[in-house]
């Protein structure tokens, strides 16, 4: 069974940062796209950060420029780099491996950002 486990979530002051991980077991991570996505109390889950399998990303406009995503498939690892966070990025986290609708997801991680 395929498991995806997030860390490094967290409560981060304004302007601080953050290393997110998620560690998938059980597959070949290099042939899946691998997104973060992100919900706040009250909204939908949205995407942060997406990484294609050739290495091409997108982001969100409100994280681009603050935000990495990247993926080390030898260690079947995806993080998200987290920099000058402000309070509107606190939501849960989820990692999520081969796309929205059929793809696997982690159970999320918490990153508060408040002063």
């Amino acid at each position: 069974q395929v498991q995806l486990v997030e860390s490094g979530g967290g409560l981060v002051q304004p302007g601080g940062s953050l290393r997110l991980s998620c560690a998938a077991s059980l597959m070949i991570l290099s042939i899946y796209d691998v997104g973060w996505y992100r919900q706040a109390p009250g909204k939908q889950r949205e995407l942060v950060a997406r990484i294609a399998r050739g290495g091409r990303t997108n982001y969100a406009d409100s994280v681009k420029g603050r935000f990495t995503i990247s993926r080390d498939n030898a260690k079947k690892t995806v993080y998200l780099q987290m920099n000058k966070v402000e309070p509107e990025d606190t939501a849960v986290y989820y990692c999520n491996v081969g796309g929205y609708e059929r793809g696997y997801w982690g159970q999320g991680t918490q990153v508060t950002v408040s002063s």
